[in-house]
């Protein structure tokens, strides 16, 4: 619905390139045959007779944003786990397990400050729970947030996303530093692990470029798209990673009793907005699901499936209660407009105005150019809470005390051109320093990935080459290792198999390299400690995941032995830091022998850690999936290291999301750039193209970034010309 808003958006030209798009999908499913399909469609046909693929249409392609701004989501699911915690653990338990951005991490833009403003100022949190609401009220909105979470898990499930932990990488760096005398721009998101990739590569090129016909450009597009999301033109290169700014709010809402689709504002009771969302399945009569939408926005209760919340959870649903959703999403902007208008961009200046529209998901924007300048924008429609609204946890929604005050305004948003060190990070790291007045978000990457590639910038040989980029991309180094390793030596063990398990680290250079057997030992410890250091003094149904913010919490433990966050609950002893070190070790040296045998020397990382790419709409067919699906493949890196992959912990080093596609730019020769993707240019399984590309992904290989018209001519396997 809220992509129906944003056609109105549009201009008449941006209008007719997505009609001109959909008309091209349109004409080839009109004119192939079954065989010319995707097997996908074949299965499909088999479940439901009478299915023939619908029309593409410009409305397609502009809810395909709805869906990555979902996918890239953040705050919404941190926001549930924190009221669920209130309930259970003190709040100072909770903003050690929550901690704040570490003041030794780099920022991306950090002399950026515009002045003081109130809008920063967060909420009193010295009670228990919100101060807002009584114990019991709270209590009842817990147990009504997890079935919200549940319903969530279910929904990133059937659509292959919630990976909010989702990072991504990129760096440019000035001319001044580098070999050619001209800007490096490198950029690999992080996304959910997926059959087909998620990308695909492409170049869109006018037959010449002229006021009429200004498109020159390549990079990588999604499926469904017109236009480059990350790439290059002839002038410029950008490339984007993930901001994840808390643009998600939840309000409680009070029901009126007597007519429950009024909810309560300041001014009295106001009728909810009613929407009855038809959806077809197959096979079956279509269903039918009302939804109720306040002055915040949907009513997430019903729309997750609270019918059955008593039956499961054994609880009544509070009587008067009912929780919205507030996201900016939910509000037309013109996301396609922005990735169009950068296509065509040819300095700083086109760049930042073609920026102003890229409202959800925001995004760190990387930029590079011809002309050596490098910049950095951050764009977006981020809220403007009153003081002591900090989003951390769900607000009242019938008092008008919460209410969002507008967005920051585009002239405030940070940016930066030729920074005096010659370099920009963006690792889904804070943006701006504490000092900035608006509040972002609480919620940042915690800069570990920001640091080593910080790091090895400022140590790199200098002039800085292509192949020492390649290097960074590929880099395995753990470095919450150099906290977690040298205490552990530390410790005395009598059993010689322990002793040359330490040995094995002793001699580790801290690379979670695909042949190691270091840090297999290493990553296997690490999962094992956080078990037994924090989860166990957890709810049995939370997890605090393996990425920055555990990583983090260890690095701050470790520096108090005696934290009672060491001591396991469970025993009457009081154990310390040593006590658990000892005691992990000892159990995470028998798993690794039970896994991979008594030689620890024969031990490999790539053995357990493992990407199988998945084709999320068959992989419910156990007999199907086999044929889209393909690996397991053996895999370098891990959780917070530049070559980033994560991991559900309940299910260990099985990769679920990693660099979707690495790029690296030359703005000195833009034929000399170069590119990989995860599987293939092709959806369609068993085609030469559906999986070539995995095996030079994982060694972290490229292909040439093909760019004029005599190398792409060259080089072409097919040609096929189109005419009106």
């Amino acid at each position: 619905r809220v992509a129906k808003q944003e056609l109105d958006l549009l201009s008449a030209d941006e209008l007719t390139i997505l009609d001109a798009y959909s008309a091209g999908v349109n004409a080839y499913i009109q004119d192939a045959d079954s065989k010319s399909l995707s097997l996908e469609y074949l299965f499909l046909g088999l479940v439901n007779p009478d299915y023939e693929p619908p029309p593409w249409t410009p409305l397609n392609s502009l809810t395909w944003g709805k869906a990555m701004a979902w996918d890239l989501r953040d705050n919404l699911d941190s926001e549930i786990e924190r009221a669920k915690l209130l309930k259970i653990i003190p709040r100072n338990q909770l903003e050690f397990i929550y901690p704040p951005y570490p003041e030794d991490h780099p920022y991306i833009v950090p002399g950026f400050s515009i002045g003081q403003s109130p809008a920063k100022e967060g909420a009193d949190q010295s009670n228990q729970n919100p101060s807002y609401t009584d114990q019991q009220t709270w209590d009842a909105v817990v147990e009504i947030l997890a079935g919200v979470q549940t319903s969530l898990e279910n929904l990133d499930q059937l659509t292959g996303g919630g990976f909010q932990s989702v990072g991504s990488n990129s760096w440019a760096i000035s001319g001044e530093l580098t070999d050619t005398g001209k800007p490096y721009l490198a950029n690999d998101p992080h996304l959910g692990s997926q059959m087909p990739s998620i990308w695909y590569e492409v170049g869109l090129h006018c037959q010449e470029k002229t006021e009429d016909c200004q498109l020159n450009a390549t990079g990588y597009s999604f499926a469904g798209v017109p236009g480059i999301i990350i790439g290059h033109n002839d002038r410029i290169a950008w490339g984007l990673t993930n901001v994840g700014p808390d643009v998600m709010d939840l309000y409680i809402e009070k029901t009126n009793p007597d007519q429950p689709t009024q909810v309560q504002t300041k001014d009295g009771w106001v009728e909810m907005e009613s929407v009855l969302e038809v959806i077809q399945v197959a096979g079956r009569d279509p269903v039918e699901h009302q939804v109720y939408i306040t002055q915040h926005g949907p009513i997430i209760g019903s729309v997750y499936g609270l019918d059955d919340f008593k039956e499961t959870t054994g609880l009544a649903i509070p009587e008067n209660y009912a929780l919205a959703l507030r996201w900016t999403a939910l509000e037309p902007s013109c996301v396609f407009c922005a990735i169009w208008d950068i296509n065509l961009a040819e300095n700083w200046e086109e760049f930042r105005l073609a920026s102003q529209a890229f409202n959800v998901p925001s995004q760190n924007l990387l930029y590079a150019d011809v002309d050596g300048n490098i910049g950095y924008q951050m764009p977006g429609s981020i809220p403007i809470r009153v003081e002591g609204h900090d989003g951390m946890l769900p607000v009242p929604g019938w008092n008008g005390e919460y209410e969002w005050q507008g967005y920051i305004p585009f002239v405030d948003l940070p940016n930066i051109l030729n920074p005096t060190q010659g370099y920009i990070v963006t690792a889904n790291n804070a943006v701006v320093a504490p000092d900035y007045p608006y509040l972002i978000t609480e919620e940042w990457s915690l800069g570990f990935r920001a640091q080593r590639i910080v790091d090895m910038l400022e140590a790199a040989p200098k002039p800085i080459t292509v192949n020492y980029i390649k290097q960074m991309q590929g880099d395995n180094y753990d470095l919450l290792a150099e906290t977690l390793v040298p205490p552990l030596l530390e410790i005395k063990f009598s059993d010689p198999d322990l002793q040359a398990g330490q040995d094995l680290l002793r001699d580790w250079n801290y690379q979670a390299d695909l042949d190691s057997a270091p840090a297999a030992l290493f990553m296997v410890f690490w999962q094992n400690l956080i078990t037994n250091a924090v989860q166990d003094n957890l709810p049995d149904d939370y997890h605090i995941g393996v990425e920055s913010r555990a990583k983090e919490i260890f690095r701050q433990l470790v520096s108090q032995p005696d934290n009672p966050w060491w001591n396991d609950p469970s025993t009457s002893a009081r154990e310390n830091m040593e006590d658990i070190f000892q005691l992990t070790f000892e159990e995470s040296y028998r798993e690794m022998v039970k896994e991979q045998g008594k030689d620890p020397l024969a031990w490999r990382w790539g053995e357990i850690h493992t990407i199988t790419f998945k084709n999320e709409v068959m992989s419910g067919f156990p007999f199907i999936s086999k044929v889209f699906n393909r690996g397991p493949f053996p895999a370098s890196g891990g959780n917070e290291i530049v070559n980033a992959t994560g991991w559900d912990p309940e299910n260990p080093f099985v990769i679920d999301w990693l660099p979707s596609m690495r790029m690296i730019v030359n703005l000195n020769d833009l034929t000399n750039s170069l590119s990989i993707h995860t599987t293939g240019q092709s959806g369609h399984a068993y085609h030469p193209h559906y999986i070539d590309m995995a095996d030079l992904w994982r060694k972290i290989y490229y292909h040439p970034m093909l760019w004029d018209r005599e190398h792409i001519q060259r080089q072409g396997e097919a040609l096929l010309i189109l005419t009106p």
